[in-house]
């Protein structure tokens, strides 16, 4: 579920992808399968072993199920990406605290699950993916503007010291989830709890910029 202080990516649009042509109606579980393994696909293997045959083979359908909604790879992975990827929203709560805890919580929420890897693939990969590359460079302006727009009201309300840094502030926060995600294995990561584990890395870096 999409939180309500973010919103979902639009890759598909830019590469021109259709609508179905009029006749049998499709199969929604057909459609989610392929997305899925769409997803899991381009998250394991990257783009360069991305493949229309790969991604049939994971869902368990035909290529042509495949080509009857897709023209090609790029727009299928275009579909995947913009039903998962999420842009972080203006979060204002009134407590600096609680705001940086939900950036935190939206962060690890896009990389966690089964669609974690794509996410992440996607911060190294987004510039081979043709049509994808803009989407995400919004993606990661819009959680950029968010969070420095938390830390910038947290110093003028008096919560955080003036001349604390909001860059190494954000990068600590923002840098913790994504390492988080990358050398926590799954399970550990939902026994933790990542609502907790926001909690406890925001306490953690704010410590030393609070305001007396």
């Amino acid at each position: 579920m999409t939180p309500p202080y973010a919103s979902r990516v639009a890759f598909s649009n830019d590469l021109g992808h259709e609508a179905p042509a009029a006749g049998r109606p499709r199969d929604p579980e057909v459609d989610r399968r392929i997305l899925s393994a769409a997803a899991e696909v381009f998250g394991e293997d990257g783009w360069g072993r991305f493949t229309v045959d790969s991604v049939a083979r994971r869902a368990g359908v035909g290529k042509a199920s495949i080509y009857l909604r897709w023209p090609g790879k790029k727009e299928l992975l275009a579909s995947a990406l913009e039903s998962r990827i999420t842009v972080v929203g203006d979060i204002d709560t009134g407590a600096v605290r609680d705001d940086l805890v939900q950036l935190a919580e939206q962060i690890l929420a896009s990389y966690s699950g089964g669609s974690g890897p794509a996410t992440i693939r996607l911060l190294t990969e987004a510039g081979r993916v043709p049509g994808v590359g803009e989407r995400v460079a919004e993606f990661r302006q819009a959680q950029v503007l968010a969070g420095r727009a938390i830390v910038k009201r947290g110093i003028s309300r008096g919560e955080l010291k003036r001349g604390t840094s909001v860059t190494l502030l954000l990068d600590a926060i923002c840098g913790g989830c994504l390492n988080h995600a990358l050398t926590t294995p799954a399970d550990s990561r939902e026994q933790a709890g990542e609502a907790k584990y926001a909690r406890k890395l925001v306490d953690f870096v704010l410590g030393p910029v609070l305001a007396g």
